[in-house]
């Protein structure tokens, strides 16, 4: 990537060859059978197995979170098509730590009315502090020292921090603080002591300090209420009133489960030369994840079926992971259970995770580290370059996206493997420049449904959605016929860069700091 922001241009496609291989004299790539794939592959097909995805969730209680129903009968769904279509298909078990809810939490404002329920989740409007046991509670909400409106600077707020800023709390209410200058435990701790039945505390109200951006800690057990982590927004509404009623639930469960990937591969092809394509199929629990990542899974799986019908040159691996909500475990499972031998045959490793997102931009891959200073593997400037000029040849914007760690091509960065692919964006706000280059609305996150219950069939973009299922078959066409564009991965590399952050697209690193 030249620079942050690509540039139109109306240049027509000509993707490069892979840097991991020797010049070739000649390559293999059939370029009628790249035109005819890129045509076969329509967004209105893709979009089909969107609604095959949302009529899963909705028969199986809103989710396709891994381990449940929901995700089984997307796994069943993507195998059997898969097999239809004459791939080898491998169902890969694997146990994981389920770190969830039984029941769905509940943050309600029931009085003043009209009554408000909030939604739960990471960048919505709260989430349970891990470490909160479980427990339901009723009552009159008592702010304890609040900053109203926040002070100029992070952490002028002391709310909570203290036991006299408990002075004259009712014992039964619910505990209302603000971050601020010292750490969840201690104001949780306080609240029990003063009789609190559960405790609310808002993020501080500054900027950078407004959302449900982080993921609160107590730090261990011995908590006796339960505890949840608002956006200030939500803090500043409940302190609003004086008299203010909640109701909250939180049932947590924490247990070892079994989920799955499920492997495609082409019956034809070198199987010593593989291109793998790769989309994690589960949801967060809290909704259908449509966007995130079905729209990533369908994406790889349309492609799939119309590339059952040709002969390429190399073989073509489809993975379509579980568990990548809890940290990448299904890629990670995968690339651990593959001897040396088998990781050198993989030639690049292409990852697609959100490519609909409604306010999208075009993201790129930074697989040459120029826009974000984080490189891939050599071989990963070449796979953005070629996604650069698939852009370019539509006439279309385009922009880099960082190898930050958060989704499955990171396993495969780790051992040395080429990676690249794209994504359309999640909670982090368009800015100005982006919306008048890709259109939309600045101020609003990219999908403002990440992680939410409102990522249904209606959070899709379908121009996102056509456009990138193009170029994933454009490139994957490219990479399985031309011969000269594949060569064996470099060996393992310990700390590849990317790989800082491993926690996933879901949970971010426990904060015990206010």
């Amino acid at each position: 990537m030249r620079s942050l922001l690509g540039a139109i241009t109306v240049a027509a496609v000509a993707l490069s060859p892979l840097a991991v291989a020797a010049p070739a004299e000649a390559h293999g790539r059939d370029d009628a059978a790249i035109r005819k794939l890129v045509k076969d592959v329509s967004g209105k097909n893709v979009k089909k197995h969107l609604k095959a995805f949302q009529a899963i969730a909705d028969a199986n209680g809103g989710t396709r979170v891994s381990s449940s129903p929901g995700f089984d009968a997307s796994r069943d769904y993507v195998a059997r098509k898969l097999r239809a279509a004459g791939y080898q298909v491998t169902i890969q078990p694997f146990e994981f730590t389920f770190d969830g809810y039984r029941t769905p939490p509940v943050l309600k404002r029931t009085g003043p009315a009209p009554e408000k329920t909030y939604t739960y989740g990471f960048f919505q409007d709260y989430v349970a502090m891990a470490d909160s046991p479980s427990g339901s509670a009723s009552g009159t909400i008592q702010p304890v020292d609040l900053v109203l409106p926040p002070g100029a600077a992070a952490n002028t707020s002391t709310s909570g921090c203290e036991a006299s800023d408990f002075a004259g709390f009712v014992p039964g209410n619910v505990a209302l603080m603000q971050r601020g200058t010292c750490n969840f435990r201690v104001k949780v701790d306080n609240a029990i002591a003063a009789g609190a039945k559960a405790a609310i505390v808002f993020n501080e109200g500054q900027e950078g300090r407004t959302e449900v951006d982080l993921n609160p800690t107590l730090s261990g057990p011995g908590v006796t209420i339960p505890a949840f982590f608002t956006r200030f927004s939500v803090g500043q509404e409940l302190a609003a009133a004086a008299g203010t009623t909640v109701q909250l639930n939180w049932d947590p469960v924490v247990e070892q489960r079994t989920t799955y990937n499920v492997i495609a591969q082409t019956r034809k092809g070198d199987p010593d030369h593989v291109v793998m394509l790769g989309a994690h199929l589960d949801s967060v629990q809290e909704g259908p994840g449509i966007n995130d990542n079905g729209s990533g899974s369908a994406g790889i799986l349309e492609v799939a079926l119309q590339f059952a019908r040709t002969k390429p040159k190399n073989a073509v691996r489809f993975a379509f992971w579980g568990a990548e909500e809890f940290g990448l475990l299904g890629s990670e499972h995968y690339v651990a259970s593959l001897t040396e031998e088998e990781r050198a045959k993989i030639a690049l490793y292409l990852n697609f995770d959100m490519i609909a997102s409604p306010n999208y931009t075009f993201g790129i891959y930074d697989g040459d580290g120029d826009a974000f200073g984080t490189a891939g593997p050599a071989g990963s400037d070449v796979i953005e370059e070629d996604f650069e000029k698939f852009f370019a040849g539509r006439g279309l914007p385009h922009t880099a996206t960082a190898f930050t760690g958060r989704s499955d091509y990171g396993p495969f960065i780790a051992v040395g493997i080429p990676s690249g692919g794209l994504f359309t964006g999640a909670e982090v706000l368009k800015t100005e420049e982006e919306a008048a280059i890709f259109g939309g609305t600045a101020g609003i996150p990219l999908d403002p449904c990440y992680h939410s219950v409102c990522d249904t069939i209606a959070n899709i973009d379908d121009k996102a959605l056509d456009v990138n299922s193009d170029a994933i078959a454009a490139l994957t066409a490219k990479y399985a016929f031309d011969t000269g564009a594949i060569g064996t991965a470099p060996a393992p590399a310990a700390g590849r860069a990317g790989q800082a952050e491993r926690a996933g697209h879901t949970h971010k690193p426990a904060d015990a700091a206010s």
